[in-house]
């Protein structure tokens, strides 16, 4: 069932834990940093910066890890840190691979919203065949960063469809509520924070097995088109 009818119009992807495992590199990378200024770092403070938009991130660690340095600094240099541990190997979450594959045979407009900066994304598009997203959002793109709907909604408006009829694929909170906030269906995959349970929100383990007839269900799901009463998604305020 495609958006032509109601259901299923595409599909928005994060990247940082949903369809590659950078979560451990951007870790290593905020420890490195940290620890170059004398500071500690725990994996609370690395739990709480999941899925932020990176100048916030920034902010955190330098009032938390006591890095003096401006916060775009601190994201260049995190940025430098990822982006090379990513050009000598693409971490894809399992069952990533296959599903890009799946939507782009089959048709589906696909989008990567991340908040991590453009010259990451480009990093692990290259890893991809050309034109596997007809959209990519990134966070120097946009105003606002998750959790506000803005990175969400731009991504819908690229694509030319109705982001209720778009399914978002997140793995943090502040993801989540970013997609639910543009109104999309969402499904939260199973990542180093958890994502809790609410109505309208489906949780998955991983993407493995993750199908676009999965998709397309959820969709009519939570319109309501096949026969069940519909589910509304969470309204949420990254």
């Amino acid at each position: 069932m495609t958006g032509r009818d109601g259901g299923l119009a595409a599909v928005l992807l994060d990247m940082d834990g949903t369809l590659v495992d950078t979560e451990p590199d951007w870790i290593a990378c905020e420890r490195e940093l940290v620890a170059a200024y004398g500071g500690s770092w725990t994996d609370e403070d690395s739990r709480a910066l999941v899925g932020n938009a990176l100048l916030a991130s920034a902010g955190y660690i330098a009032a938390v890890g006591g890095v003096q340095l401006p916060p775009v600094e601190i994201v260049e240099r995190l940025l430098d840190c990822v982006v090379a541990r990513v050009g000598r190997r693409i971490p894809w979450t399992p069952g990533a691979l296959e599903l890009l594959e799946e939507l782009n045979l089959a048709g589906i407009p696909v989008a990567m919203v991340t908040m991590s900066y453009r010259r990451l994304a480009d990093a692990v598009l290259a890893g991809l065949p050309a034109g596997t997203f007809a959209a990519v959002v990134t966070g120097d793109e946009v105003r606002e960063g998750k959790p506000h709907p803005e990175p969400y909604l731009r991504a819908a408006a690229e694509l030319g469809v109705d982001p209720r009829r778009c399914v978002a694929v997140e793995d943090s909170p502040p993801g989540v509520a970013s997609a639910e906030a543009a109104g999309c269906v969402t499904v939260a995959v199973e990542g180093v924070v958890a994502v809790p349970p609410a109505p309208g929100r489906v949780g998955v383990s991983s993407l493995v097995g993750l199908t676009l007839g999965d998709l397309e269900r959820i969709v009519r799901q939570s319109k309501g088109l096949d026969g069940s009463p519909a589910v509304h998604p969470p309204s949420s305020g990254r």
